[in-house]
Parts: structure tokens; sequence; C-alpha cells
């Protein structure tokens, strides 16, 4: 992105799946510095030292910053000379979020607050912040934090875009494969232990990501945001039971053991409501979702006619492109988790 030459970016939760894959599209670019800002020094000193073996020539472009989102003065101290910020740190564990929903706000609400607080008076110029799909219709601690999360993002857009300042956007995607957490490398450890594969329900949906697709509709929401857009990329989606079989598939056949839902999870993921739907607008791969710009005097707006508040149906794991098992196995593939755990084989 010819915006970024030159200039400085930061990413919070900067070691994370998302940060290392976002290093690897702009290292090597003409950014200026790319501040790693996460809470974890022993990733942050992996990180570096991995940096100066790959890119010898550009590890030098990363600055670490040891802090916290959740400390509203680490954030502050880190932000000053900032042009640009993605924002990545999150708890994201559905199960851990249910045992301890505070932590979740603590970090996913109060964190991001203090982040675009720091933002907004550092004179950042463009935020771009990530959700999930487990913030529509959300039914888990997880979901819910990320959820007042998107609305924390969209009342300070509305207050920054008052002032002419800062502009703030929101990114919601679903599952990306391998990242932190995520099924597919469970999946492939259990095959190389000779164990069964654990699968909750068969019969769930889960859109389908790679962090290269993630990063992508980072960039696009970066370069084409008016504030409080909510962006969203259009993905396919297969069942945890195909998952499993694509899986064995390029692994081995372990068997499968069914082990039931575990705290807080859906049959189905959901990527845009039926309310946002009314406000969106397709872009090709990607729907933007317009912010509301109204205020709170609702005594002047009336409508004449018909009244819509929702569209038919929302934007479903249920109803977008299902996957079959091989196709299942080529977008596995697209995962450089996958393909390297392919080539230990060999």
């Amino acid at each position: 992105m010819s915006t970024l030459n030159g200039a400085t970016l930061m990413i919070t939760g900067g070691t994370g799946s998302f940060g290392n894959t976002v290093l690897k599209h702009f290292l090597t670019s003409d950014v200026g510095e790319v501040r790693i800002f996460s809470r974890d020094e022993k990733k942050q000193d992996d990180m570096r030292h991995e940096l100066q073996a790959k890119y010898p020539d550009h590890a030098n472009k990363v600055k670490f910053h040891i802090g916290d989102v959740r400390n509203a003065q680490s954030i502050r101290d880190a932000m000053h000379g900032v042009d640009y910020v993605f924002h990545a740190a999150a708890l994201k564990q559905v199960p851990s979020c249910e045992f301890f929903p505070m932590e979740a706000v603590r970090t996913n609400v109060a964190g991001t607050d203090n982040m675009l607080h720091a933002a907004i008076d550092s004179g950042v110029k463009r935020v771009v912040c990530l959700s999930t799909d487990k913030a529509a219709y959300p039914i888990n601690a997880m979901g819910i934090s990320k959820a007042m999360m998107e609305r924390v993002i969209y009342a300070n857009a509305r207050v920054a875009a008052e002032r002419g300042g800062t502009v703030i956007c929101c990114t919601r995607y679903g599952n990306v494969m391998c990242s932190r957490g995520s099924v597919i490398p469970l999946f492939i450890d259990q095959i190389k232990s000779g164990n069964p594969i654990t699968i909750t329900d068969p019969n769930m949906t889960r859109f389908l990501m790679n962090l290269d697709e993630a990063v992508d509709l980072v960039q696009f929401a970066f370069e084409h945001a008016n504030p409080g857009d909510l962006f969203i990329q259009k993905a396919d989606a297969s069942t945890i039971g195909d998952l499993a079989k694509a899986v064995q598939k390029l692994f081995g056949d372990s068997g499968t053991n069914i082990i039931g839902t575990r705290h807080g999870e859906k049959l189905y993921e959901t990527l845009m409501t039926r309310e946002e739907r009314l406000r969106s607008e397709d872009m090709g791969n990607y729907y933007r979702v317009v912010a509301d710009s109204r205020d709170l005097n609702y005594d002047k707006f009336f409508v004449k006619g018909q009244v819509h508040t929702m569209a038919d149906e929302a934007y479903t794991s249920h109803n977008t492109k299902r996957l079959n098992v091989e196709e299942t196995v080529k977008k596995i593939l697209t995962a450089d988790y996958v393909k390297d755990e392919l080539d230990k084989r060999k």
C-alpha cells in the first residue's frame, strides 16, 4: 500500500497469528516502522530473533513495545508518532472467556476503548479493528465482549469524525484456519499422536479463511473505510465433520470421537445480521456495512410507507457456499501451517 510508504504502523497483539502474517506482507515494503505492541516478552523475543534470521535487511524496521491495552498509560506511551493502527489484541478463546468473562471485558471492551482514545489523542490517521463472527447474535462471553467492543468502536468513530480526526473502522471475519487455539492444529496433533480426532458436533458449520485472507480484509478496510464502517469478507464454510475428514485425507485416519459441544458454541456462525444487511453495500468480495449516522434526536426522523428493520435473512455459515470434503481439502491446503506439517512428513 503506497499509503504506508515511510509511515509508522502499530499492531496491537502483534505477536499473534495475525501480527506475524501482517509482517510477512509489509516488512519488505516501504513502510517506515512497524511497532509490535503486546504483553508477552517471550513471544516478542522469539519474533525478534526470527525476523533477524529471515529478514536481516528489514528486521530493524520492527520496534517492540511491552504493554497491555488494559493499561491506558502503556498504550498511550507507545502510540506517540504512530500513523496507522491494526488492533488485534484480544481474548479470543470461547471456553476461557466463558469461565472468566470479566477478563474478556477488560481486554476486549475496556482495552479497545483505551487504544482508541490513545489513537485519537495522538492524531493517528486511521485505525482498523478486528472483530469476529461471534459478535453477531452473540451467545457466549467472548462474542458478547466483542459485540460490546464493536459498539465502543462505532461510538469512538463518531466522536473522531465529528472532530475531523482519526478514521476508525472495523472488520469482522470467521474462523481463521490454523490461528492460535483453532481446531485444525488440534486435529493434526491428535492424528500425529495416534489418537482419534475429537469432534464436538459434525453438523456444525464454520466459515473458513486463511491468515492471508484476514490480512487482505484488513487491507481492504484500510483503503476504503469511512468512519464507523464495518467490513465483512464473503467466505465459504464447511461442516466440522467434513473439515475433520479433509484433515484425515491429508494426514491419515486415526478415527473420530464425538464429544459434544463446548461451553458457548453455536450450531452455525453469523457474519452479518439481518439488521446489518439493510445498511450493507456489496463490494465484490466484501460487504461494507455503513455506520448508523443518526443521533439521539429520534423525533426529527420519520419514514413514509412501510418501515423495514431487518432483511429476510442473515449471512451465516449455514447459507453461504458450503464446501464438500474435496473442496475443504483444497481450502485448508492454502494454510501455511498445513503445508509446513505436510512437508515434515516427507
